[in-house]
């Protein structure tokens, strides 16, 4: 599904990273995500998009 919301814990075990590297991407705004009260929510485009980025493809 395009507009998929990811859950925090599931991109952390996609991009295989701790909370705290997962926190330091967010907070450089490297993957887009908003919160929910104290639930983050993550689009999966966003994550391909960084995932893209990272191997050098642009999307």
């Amino acid at each position: 599904m395009e507009n998929e919301i990811m859950k925090f814990e599931e991109v952390m075990e996609f991009l295989n990273v701790g909370k705290n590297t997962f926190y330091a991407l967010l907070n450089r705004g490297e993957i887009r995500a908003f919160r929910i009260g104290k639930i983050w929510k993550i689009p999966r485009k966003s994550v391909e998009e960084f995932v893209g980025e990272k191997c050098g493809q642009k999307s």
